[in-house]
């Protein structure tokens, strides 16, 4: 899809057309055009005046609508269109969508389109699960309409199950995700993740704090914007991104060991993985007894995952992180200067298992700090640094 910055909004008659009022102050927020077009029975949820003082454009609900010069919205209303989205999308409208039925404004408009179609279903649990609503769902797949959701959760009928409009902050990060520039198409991407685990006996182990969410975020970003993605990922509880190489380990020798196995054509590396530096020299073969005597664990140090890919004879382009408690900026210098990193991102041990963040980029031109923000806009924005800097390199 190409870069959205004019949207045609429809709505169609559902409780859920509630949402579709923050969906619109969402995307005008974003300076994203919108034009609403509502079925006669979407009226009957929210009002025209509504959405029209969100979108600050007239709304269509008719085929006959008199202010069109030629008489003929189902075509002019989507010829200047980036895409059509349709939230709240009913059971009765996918079912019009996928026999090509056009007896209203809006379906009419969604036949004549000739712009990219989207719709976020909302309907009763057992509305969805219908065979006749399934078969018109993979028809619309079949047809390449982007079906967004839906989600599952209470309903307003009291019942709890599939069919729930995905909430419009969803909605927008999937927008989004779709509205991002391929800057990374035909590059492949080698990502680490997460904490690792050293055993000390069968039942107990050595970690960190790390949740891999930064890792995690940079895998879905960097999909977003063309690359093949491997994720290397030591225990997490987090949802791979869809579309990802995905390689579960560990240890650190297990994602050392993934790396090698993995790095062969990769263009770029990104270490984001909270790595153990030392594990335990004699791991016990069984549950270590409690006892009343002091318990000594002899450790020996890891490899340096990416001192290693960085000192390769031909390395891809290496991305390191490091997260500090104290004199950040000098640790993470020292760091990048020892295993001669063109780039290595700095954040402060707090962050660990947030939602959000605040990193500087070092490199050789000095420090690059980016806003405070959620950890999935700060991915988004280093690989927008990451490409600048690949195309200085060329």
């Amino acid at each position: 899809m190409q870069k959205l910055n004019h949207l045609l909004l429809g709505i169609t008659g559902g409780i859920a057309a509630y949402k579709s009022a923050e969906l619109l102050r969402l995307l005008t927020s974003k300076g994203i055009s919108v034009q609403v077009v509502m079925t006669e029975a979407a009226c009957q949820f929210i009002t025209p005046a509504t959405m029209q003082a969100l979108s600050g454009k007239p709304v269509f609900t008719s085929q006959w609508e008199g202010n069109v010069p030629n008489g003929m919205p189902h075509i002019d209303l989507s010829r200047n269109m980036d895409a059509i989205l349709v939230a709240p999308a009913s059971a009765d409208f996918i079912s019009k969508i996928a026999h090509g039925s056009a007896n209203d404004l809006l379906s009419a408009l969604c036949l004549a389109r000739n712009c990219p179609l989207l719709i976020a279903p909302s309907m009763n649990k057992h509305m969805w699960e219908n065979p006749a609503t399934q078969r018109n769902i993979q028809q619309l797949v079949n047809d390449n309409i982007l079906v967004l959701g839906p989600d599952s959760g209470d309903q307003a009928c009291g019942e709890n199950g599939p069919g729930r409009m995905l909430d419009p902050l969803a909605i927008m990060s999937i927008l989004t995700a779709l509205n991002q520039p391929k800057l990374f198409q035909n590059k492949r991407i080698l990502i680490t993740a997460g904490p690792t685990i050293e055993s000390i006996d069968p039942v107990r182990g050595i970690t960190n704090f790390s949740s891999g969410k930064m890792g995690y975020c940079l895998a879905q970003a960097a999909l977003e914007v063309g690359a093949e993605v491997t994720l290397i990922s030591g225990p997490t509880s987090l949802e791979p991104p869809s579309n990802c190489k995905l390689v579960h380990v560990r240890s650190a020798q297990d994602m050392f060991n993934e790396v090698k196995n993995n790095l062969a054509d990769q263009d770029i590396f990104i270490s984001v993985a909270a790595v153990a530096d030392y594990r335990p020299a004699n791991p016990s073969l069984q549950k270590i007894k409690k006892n009343s005597k002091v318990l000594t664990i002899d450790l020996i140090e890891n490899p340096d995952i990416l001192a290693y890919v960085a000192g390769l004879s031909n390395p891809p382009f290496c991305v390191g992180f490091a997260a500090e408690s104290e004199n950040i900026m000098v640790h993470a210098e020292e760091k990048r200067q020892k295993k001669k990193l063109p780039v290595i991102v700095v954040n402060h041990t707090s962050v660990m298992g947030q939602d959000h963040s605040q990193i500087t980029i070092l490199d050789d031109e000095g420090t690059h700090s980016l806003a405070p923000a959620l950890k999935i806009d700060l991915a988004r924005e280093l690989l927008d640094f990451i490409h600048h800097k690949l195309q200085l390199s060329d």
